[in-house]
Formats: structure tokens, sequence, C-alpha cells
């Protein structure tokens, strides 16, 4: 009997490794195929090329290490920037023009609720109840329910917190990095 499993047992994971590897290819291009639209759509362009990647590393408050990935190119840069949300881990792409200016965001991943936290995705659109388009948020976008300028998502407020504190978050990549981050002009720079 323990044979018989020991037996079953190695050869499901040798199937699972198996089908691991096959899938790993697909998923790492879907990935970077909706990187890259993330980035045109955020950018506000049909085509758009890259100029430099920057990766920058800062420990926060808690000792947790950050990590933004800032993708330059001839309108401003994307930003991706992540932060924990309601059901965990939330990350956004985050398109400033030269000035700092939002010119558009969107969700990479989220597990925030259905219905309610996942609403971010489009609640702060432009033309949408918390619009932050066209905004400079060299002064730190927060919700109303803390005195800020921006209607949080209905039954939301921690998801409109975090993603505002992401938001928050990419700019401050994008305008300078803080003393103890790494970019690409630095050494240790991974890609």
């Amino acid at each position: 009997m323990v044979l018989v499993l020991t037996g079953v047992a190695v050869v499901m994971g040798c199937v699972l490794a198996w089908v691991n590897h096959v899938t790993e290819g697909p998923i790492s291009e879907q990935k970077q195929q909706a990187l890259e639209k993330g980035i045109k759509t955020v950018m506000q362009a049909e085509e758009l090329s890259i100029s430099s990647t920057d990766t920058i590393r800062t420990t926060d408050g808690k000792g947790k290490e950050q990590v933004y990935i800032v993708y330059n190119n001839e309108k401003g840069a994307a930003v991706e920037s992540a932060t924990m949300g309601f059901g965990g881990e939330l990350k956004v792409l985050v398109g400033f023009d030269t000035d700092g200016n939002i010119l558009g965001y969107t969700l990479l991943e989220h597990q925030e609720t259905p219905g309610l936290g996942a609403k971010a995705d489009q609640w702060f659109q432009k033309g949408q109840k918390g619009d932050i388009i066209g905004r400079n948020p060299s002064e730190p976008l927060t919700v109303t329910k803390d005195g800020g300028q921006v209607d949080a998502i209905t039954a939301s407020t921690i998801t409109s917190r975090a993603f505002l504190q992401a938001v928050n978050n990419a700019y401050s990549a994008f305008k300078g990095k803080p003393a103890d981050a790494q970019t690409g002009a630095t050494a240790g720079h991974q890609k």
C-alpha cells in the first residue's frame, strides 16, 4: 500500500511539474502583453516606445521592501506600484505626463471583493465619481473621509485608501528616488 501511494505521488508530482513547465511560457507571454497594453492605455497612446526602465527599491516605515518599476517614454512614464488592499496586494500601473499629471491607470492585479473593492478599475477613471485623471499628486491624494478630495468607493474605503496610496507611491517613484533606492543608474540594478 505504501509503495503504491508513493508511486502515485511521484507520478502526479512529475505530471504537475511537466504541466507547470508547459504553461510557464504562455503565462509569462500573456503577462508581458497585458503590461504592454496597460502602458499604452495609461499613457493614452496607440504606439509607444520605452526609452528606459528603472527599478526603484525603498523600505517603508515598517521595514518592508517596496519595489517600483518605472517605464520612461517620450510622454512621461508609466509606474508599477503595489500596496496592501482589503483582500490582499493591489498592484496598479499609473501613467504620468512630464509634469506629473495622471494620464491614466489600470489595475494589474488585485484580490479585492467582487462588486465592492474590485470597482477600483473604473471608480477613479475620467468622468467617474472618484476621478483622479488629470490630477497631480504633488499633494498626496486622499479620500474625503480622511479630509481629502477624492470620493471613496462606496463601502470600500480600505480599498480606496490602498489604491490612492499606490498612486501616491507611484508619483513619488516617478518624481525622484529616495536616498536608499536603487535605479538603473546605480549598482545592483536588476531588470
